[in-house]
């Protein structure tokens, strides 16, 4: 970890608004590499005097540090409570050649969502002329993912020759063994998978739930398929239920709220139907596959935010879309990119938020709000890059004179926000 000041060579401003307390910043790859530096360089640090302990998350620094610069940053994040995280490449077999890994290392997102046994909460970017596939969607709807264990944690074994598969439980007072019959497969082979959660876990992200659905005033739902784990998919049910006529239904009711329970079979058709405006969660799985069919229809990946709340007061924020690879390939050859930088930018402007509610920061709050207007405001004008572009004309191309490139939208963005922050001239 490095600890770094703002304050010095960055720019001629004469004031920045002073953040008392760090914030965990955690380095990416590839093409969302280079726009993060875009970011920080041209739309935090003129304006910010901020403490900073970064960590370099790369695949080659995750590699030569055997992942422990990972742990590290999650751990970093339990301690000043505000992470700010860029995108990340997750190794495939092809990765580890590609860079001569050592082994295929875990997904850096589930490693530090498994330390900080948090939930992830990811809600659209509404631009007016950006246009929604589902065009009666003009409210946002907030995927709340239970980022803990299920298929991310579980084994899954492939057994080509067959063989009898059991589960075995032992009592952890008298040591007795139960053992539950899976299935006795048959000589042809196939595959099987244990998987698990916690009490605790799921009770925490119960509580995430509630308490975000109260703080953005939105009625909140969960979706199971308890009808057919009856027992594990149960739990969640009625460890929700439990909670809530316990703790919150009282508060949900004075703020005309509500909480409820539906299959999500059920709750897919009404996510399709309705006009958003509700917080829905969803177990793991569940919530990963949902969170990219509402960014799809609400536009695209790359108009997500997502912020992983812990049930101690963590928090990160992270770009939702992956490492724009192919864009990388071509900055690589000094080719032109129209890149995406707007989940990344408010990565930036949420983690800010949450330092300055903690902090008790007004100033910096109003720079958080301040930037995110200034990027909307920026594609409202016209100005956006191409994959915005290619959804606002409906087309499968567009002229270059439709979209601007990867460096134009941020400078954009940067010109935008210094008049948002210009002090007002009383005089004038």
């Amino acid at each position: 970890m490095q600890v770094r000041s703002s304050k010095s060579g960055i720019t001629n401003r004469s004031e920045k608004i002073k953040v008392a307390n760090p914030i965990v910043e955690m380095d990416g790859d590839e093409m969302t590499r280079i726009i993060w530096h875009l970011i920080k360089s041209k739309l935090i640090l003129p304006f910010l005097d901020v403490p900073i302990a970064y960590f370099d998350l790369s695949i080659e620094n995750r590699d030569k540090t055997d992942d422990k610069v990972t742990t590290d940053a999650a751990r970093a994040i339990k301690l000043h409570k505000v992470g700010i995280k860029c995108a990340t490449i997750t190794p495939d077999e092809a990765r580890v050649k590609e860079f001569n890994l050592k082994k295929m290392w875990k997904s850096p997102n589930g490693t530090i969502r498994n330390e900080l046994n948090g939930t992830v909460f990811r809600e659209p970017i509404i631009i007016q002329n950006i246009p929604r596939i589902v065009s009666h969607w003009d409210q946002p709807i907030i995927i709340g993912r239970h980022a803990f264990a299920d298929q991310y944690r579980a084994v899954d074994l492939k057994l080509p020759k067959g063989g009898e598969v059991s589960l075995k439980v032992v009592d952890p007072e008298t040591k007795k063994i139960t053992e539950h019959q899976i299935t006795d497969l048959p000589n042809s082979g196939g595959v099987v998978m244990g998987m698990f959660n916690t009490n605790e876990s799921i009770e925490a992200f119960a509580h995430s739930c509630f308490q975000y659905a109260l703080e953005r005033k939105m009625p909140l739902y969960l979706s199971t398929k308890n009808t057919i784990l009856k027992s594990y998919d149960g739990v969640f049910k009625d460890t929700f239920n439990s909670i809530y006529q316990s703790q919150y239904k009282k508060e949900f009711e004075q703020h005309k709220l509500f909480y409820e329970h539906r299959l999500i079979d059920d709750m897919v058709a009404y996510m399709i139907k309705s006009n958003g405006g509700f917080v829905w969660a969803c177990k793991n799985y569940d919530g990963d596959v949902q969170s990219d069919v509402v960014a799809q229809g609400f536009g695209s990946l790359g108009l997500m935010t997502s912020v992983l709340v812990a049930p101690d007061g963590s928090f990160e924020s992270e770009a939702a879309h992956g490492t724009i690879t192919r864009h990388y390939r071509a900055h690589q050859k000094g080719e032109e990119t129209s890149s995406n930088s707007i989940a990344s930018i408010f990565a930036w402007s949420r983690g800010l938020k949450k330092r300055a509610s903690l902090d008790n920061n007004s100033a910096l709050d109003d720079f958080a709000e301040k930037l995110e207007r200034a990027t909307i405001s920026v594609v409202e004008s016209g100005i956006m890059t191409k994959d915005l572009a290619l959804i606002v004309h409906k087309k499968p191309q567009v002229p270059r004179s439709a979209y601007v490139n990867t460096h134009q939208f941020i400078d954009a963005v940067e010109q935008k926000l210094h008049q948002l922050t210009r002090p007002i001239n009383p005089k004038l």
